[in-house]
C-alpha cells in the first residue's frame, strides 16, 4: 500500500519512515493520499507521487489523488525512530537534536543539533566536510576514528 512506497532517494526508508506520507482519506472509490516534501521543491515528490499511484492502483484503486501539503513544513522529527535505525543500518547518520517550533524570532523553526555519531563505528569523533552530501537532505561528514566518509541526514 501507499506507506511501504520507498523513498527514491534513500531507498532503505518507506514514505511512512520519513514522515512525508501525513494522510490517507478512502471515500467511496477514491483514495486521497497527503504528502509533504522534505523541503520545498524536493526532486524527489514527483517520484513520490507516481510511485504512490502505481502501489494503490495495483491494490485495486483505480481513483487516486495525492496532494502535496507545504504546511506545516516537514521536520526531521517525522521520522519513525525505525526509520532513523534503518539509516544508521545502511551506513547514514540520522539526524540528531529536533526542530523547535514556534519559530525563532526570524519566523523559522529553531534548529538544535547534537554531536553526530558514525554510522559505522558509533564514533562521536566526527567532523563536516561539506553542508551537502548526495542530497540536499544530508550532509557529507567523516570520521575522524575509522576514517570513513558517511553521509548525514541533517536536521530540518
Amino acid at each position: 500500500m501507499a506507506a511501504s512506497v520507498p523513498d527514491p532517494e534513500v531507498p532503505v526508508l518507506t514514505i511512512e519512515d520519513l514522515g512525508v506520507l501525513r494522510d490517507i482519506v478512502v471515500e467511496g472509490g477514491r483514495v486521497t493520499v497527503t504528502i509533504t516534501p522534505t523541503y520545498s521543491g524536493c526532486p524527489a515528490m514527483d517520484a513520490i507521487r507516481d510511485d504512490v499511484v502505481l502501489a494503490l492502483r495495483s491494490d485495486g484503486f483505480d481513483d487516486v489523488v495525492v496532494r502535496l501539503v507545504l504546511a506545516p513544513a516537514w521536520t526531521t522529527d517525522w521520522m519513525t525512530d525505525a526509520g532513523k535505525q534503518k539509516l544508521v543500518d545502511y551506513g547514514i547518520a540520522p539526524p540528531t537534536g529536533r526542530a523547535v517550533h514556534p519559530g525563532s524570532a526570524t519566523g523559522g523553526p529553531i534548529r538544535l543539533a547534537l554531536s553526530v555519531r558514525c554510522p559505522r563505528c558509533g564514533s562521536l569523533d566526527t567532523r563536516e566536510l561539506a553542508r551537502f552530501g548526495s542530497t540536499s537532505c544530508k550532509a557529507l561528514y567523516e570520521c575522524r576514528a575509522c576514517l570513513e566518509p558517511f553521509d548525514h541526514f541533517k536536521v530540518h
